[in-house]
């Protein structure tokens, strides 16, 4: 199914009935990543409604470099369009992100969240992340001097340079990411009253268990389980438990 929203066309599934509950996938991800939980959530009587976010999957691409709130008014029209405002939230990843602004603004959108290994609490740096970082800023500009740029191939170097995810992103999705990845949403936790189950890999490296930690302590009504050895897609590497997870949380309806 599809749906223009925010001048972009959305590609979206709808499993099971009953009440709705809406996944949001992480970066780079898509509807296909999230369908176990999608399974998972209309096993459980609920009817999972699923999107993908624009510039991913099937969606089409957004009408320029979009930050969070960009994302977060994006997903709020689409919740509007198919009248689910007020449903509970699974979010992964990226999707967390977005979930945690549009409850700090607006908590009513939502019922319950469940935010799964999310992302939006600042990194800890080391001092050779910010070497790294005057490093290609620096020859950012140093590029533009020809004879200087074939000397020392630093068009070649900065090439290779910033994550793997960001070197796969061109264009407006490159552009994108830096806005996202640096946007700090810990000042928003302490703002969300809603119920929510922080669920998270103990041996996640993208957003480590102190997230996680960091996000119980500062949230109004927030607790945390934690999925052992699993890493930052806790839901699939141990889906068994993910499962009863969420089978415990919903049994309440």
């Amino acid at each position: 199914m599809t749906i223009t929203i925010s001048g972009a066309s959305l590609r979206y599934e709808r499993l099971g009935t009953g009440r709705p509950v809406l996944l949001l996938h992480g970066w780079g991800a898509s509807v296909e990543a999230v369908r176990s939980i999608a399974q998972c959530v209309a096993s459980l009587g609920y009817e999972a409604v699923s999107l993908d976010f624009p510039g991913f999957g099937q969606s089409g691409d957004p009408s320029g470099p979009w930050g969070v709130p960009e994302y977060a008014a994006c997903t709020r029209a689409f919740m509007e369009a198919l009248g689910i405002i007020g449903c509970d939230v699974i979010a992964h990843s990226f999707g967390g992100r977005v979930a945690i602004y549009l409850a700090s603004e607006e908590p009513a959108l939502f019922g319950r969240l469940v935010l799964v290994d999310a992302a939006g609490v600042k990194p800890r740096r080391k001092p050779r992340y910010y070497v790294r970082v005057y490093a290609y800023k620096l020859g950012k500009k140093l590029m533009k001097i020809a004879w200087l740029d074939r000397l020392l191939r630093i068009s070649e170097k900065q090439k290779r340079a910033g994550s793997e995810e960001y070197r796969q992103l061109s264009g407006n999705m490159r552009a994108a990411y830096v806005k996202i990845v640096n946007l700090d949403l810990s000042p928003r936790l302490s703002q969300i009253p809603n119920e929510t189950l922080l669920i998270w890999g103990e041996k996640d490296m993208d957003t480590p268990l102190w997230m996680g930690q960091k996000m119980e302590r500062e949230m109004q009504n927030a607790g945390l389980a934690i999925i052992p050895g699993a890493g930052h897609f806790s839901y699939a590497e141990d889906y068994p438990r993910f499962c009863s997870i969420l089978r415990v949380l919903f049994s309440g309806k």
